[in-house]
């Protein structure tokens, strides 16, 4: 089964963790890049109000083609308690039928967006296999 880990990292501490689950998963990886990088201030004001209601931010074209792969780990870090928006932005890519594992990144290890990331997923027509929270 192929399998792609894909990331959204702004501080750089979800790209470690990326990075040690393709390796451990033997996958392909590619990170998921605002179309322009905020600055330290919008992204963690504008991008913390766009997260807590779901918004998605533009991001660049992705270097895979996401269908060849029929697993996908999205890993992000957590705003506000929620995904950022370059994360709301690739799960409206991700193509039908996948089943996706998700990891959400941050200082305490908890984020509340499981339900909310359940409902988008399955939206799209693809499967939550699983859904972890991880400390930084």
């Amino acid at each position: 089964m192929k399998t792609l880990v894909l990331f959204y990292s702004y501080s750089g501490h979800t790209r470690k963790a990326a990075t040690s689950y393709a390796e451990k998963e033997s996958a392909d990886i590619s990170e998921i890049k605002d179309e322009r990088r905020p600055g330290m201030l919008k992204a963690y004001s504008a991008g913390c109000f766009a997260a807590l209601r779901g918004k998605a931010w533009p991001i660049q074209r992705l270097d895979v083609d996401m269908a060849v792969y029929q697993r996908i780990h999205l890993l992000a870090p957590v705003w506000a308690g929620n995904p950022p928006p370059a994360f709301n932005a690739i799960l409206e890519q991700v193509p039908e039928g996948k089943s996706i594992s998700v990891v959400m990144v941050s200082a305490s290890g908890k984020s509340n967006c499981q339900e909310r990331i359940t409902a988008l997923i399955k939206a799209h027509g693809s499967t939550l296999e699983s859904f972890t929270d991880i400390q930084s």
